[in-house]
């Protein structure tokens, strides 16, 4: 919790050192004066000031959407203009909305969502945002160039806290620096975003200020943001009207704003020569907040897969990348998910009725080139890997042409859980494996080539991994 430090009214500690001095002995006064700390604290905050501001790309060209919080309800108003040009010319309106969080204080926030459109793609743009009852600091944005030539920079990664967040100062200086043009959390904030009555999770928000207030911070929900779960047992979640209105993983949904009318749990959206795919594997394990969340984003995934595999949208976007939490595969030896059983992502649940289908033969048939994970506190480079086998492209050139999907996992950012241990003995689909803090980059170069590397912030930025991925073809007539 950030306490607020304020003088009070201008002429309020002057007046009481005049009264302890005239009115009251001296030894008294000195007491008196030893609480005079007490009186300022107790001045009230007013609670209007916008915080926690970050960007998302609302997945519609020439846009970008700016979200804040505040704690009484204000105005939602983005002032905004060119770099360069007149301050603030521009105006955009938006709406607040409150969330409660479900602890025991209740505690009560606005969220603020305003979407900034005909952004000119490439141009920078200098905002604030706010209203009448106070603004944010001043803030900029480069808008995302809508180019099917545009070749975007990455810096994605998962798992980073409140509490130990190595790699962040590094993020927070090579965002602020123009390095990347998206910024990828694959899952678990803050550590976590309910605790202490969402207090931690409002100290986090503002923590990535630095970051997601300049770039778009596009997200997935972990297993850490699954709370609250319902009090009532037997209550029938899935009665309510709305899918989206039950109450899990209720921080995550109200303080991102991802593209689609899914409250940021899973989405899809185009960038370059990519078609970039957000979900959530916790469907998987959380059952107890419905199973019809489990087949509804396997059908939505299936459709979407589809649509992005007619031959029209294909040659638009020939490169598929999906990011979720939990891997599919790992050689962590923490007795979690990947390592403890045949995973639930890849392979589905056969122990309920009815039985639900894993992700993997569908992101295989439907020609998925990349899968980002996180969840597992390392970071790991797989072979091209299908039904636990390799299928490199060439033994000299594995990553060319390979005859599956390529796997990164990268979870080692930084967090209160610290990094796990690696089984010695890995399976033959593990190429690289590293145990050190960092966190990942990529660049779509165009549609043929894609540069990955790892960043280990132990070794002061030292690049410690890199890939190049080239494909002639993709789809699923790549694999042969």
């Amino acid at each position: 919790m950030r306490t607020s430090f304020t003088r009070g009214p201008k002429h309020g500690l002057h007046s009481l050192r005049r009264l302890s001095v005239r009115m009251v002995p001296a030894h008294a006064a000195l007491a008196f004066l030893s609480l005079a700390p007490l009186f300022v604290f107790a001045v009230p905050p007013i609670w209007t000031q916008p915080e926690q501001v970050h960007l998302s790309y609302a997945g519609v060209p020439n846009s970008m959407v700016v979200t804040w919080t505040t704690f009484k309800k204000t105005q939602s108003r983005v002032e905004y203009g060119l770099l360069g040009g007149r301050l603030f010319e521009m105006n955009a309106k938006g709406d607040a909305t409150l969330f409660v969080d479900s602890g025991a204080e209740k505690r009560k926030m606005f969220i603020h969502r305003v979407t900034l459109t005909g952004l000119k793609p490439a141009a920078t743009y200098v905002y604030h945002c706010g209203g009448d009852d106070g603004w944010s600091d001043r803030f900029l944005f480069t808008a995302l160039n809508d180019s099917l030539g545009f070749s975007p920079r990455f810096a994605f990664y998962g798992d980073l806290g409140n509490e130990n967040p190595q790699s962040l100062a590094r993020l927070q200086k090579e965002t602020q620096l123009g390095m990347y043009d998206v910024i990828l959390h694959i899952g678990d904030f803050a550590y976590d975003m309910d605790e202490d009555n969402a207090r931690v999770g409002d100290e986090f928000m503002r923590q990535i200020q630095s970051i997601a207030a300049y770039v778009p911070y596009m997200t997935c929900p972990g297993n850490h943001e699954a709370a609250y779960s319902t009090d009532d047992e037997g209550k029938d979640l899935m009665r309510m009207e709305s899918l989206f209105q039950i109450d899990n993983f209720s921080n995550y949904r109200n303080r991102f704003s991802m593209p689609g009318q899914t409250e940021s749990l899973w989405y899809s959206w185009n960038l370059g020569s990519a078609h970039i795919i957000s979900f959530s594997t916790e469907v998987y394990f959380y059952l107890k907040y419905g199973k019809d969340l489990l087949f509804k984003q396997y059908e939505w995934l299936k459709n979407d897969l589809e649509e992005a595999n007619k031959p029209e949208n294909r040659a638009l976007r020939p490169w598929i990348i999906t990011m979720g939490h939990r891997p599919m595969y790992c050689s962590d030896d923490d007795q979690d998910d990947c390592t403890k059983f045949d995973s639930y992502v890849r392979l589905g649940r056969k122990d309920i009725k009815p039985p639900a289908p894993g992700l993997e033969d569908l992101f295989y048939n439907y020609g998925v080139d990349l899968e980002l994970w996180a969840h597992e506190h390392t970071y790991e480079r797989l072979w091209p890997v299908y039904g636990d086998k390799v299928y490199n492209g060439s033994t000299e050139q594995p990553y060319v042409n390979p005859k599956a999907p390529v796997h990164i996992i990268t979870g080692s950012a930084g967090c209160r859980e610290r990094t796990d241990r690696f089984n010695p003995n890995p399976k033959e689909w593990s190429a690289f494996r590293s145990r050190d803090y960092g966190y990942s980059r990529m660049r779509v170069v165009n549609a043929t080539h894609l540069y990955l590397e790892q960043v280990s912030d132990d070794q002061y930025g030292k690049v410690i991994d890199s890939t190049w991925l080239v494909k002639e073809k993709h789809s699923f007539s790549a694999w042969f």
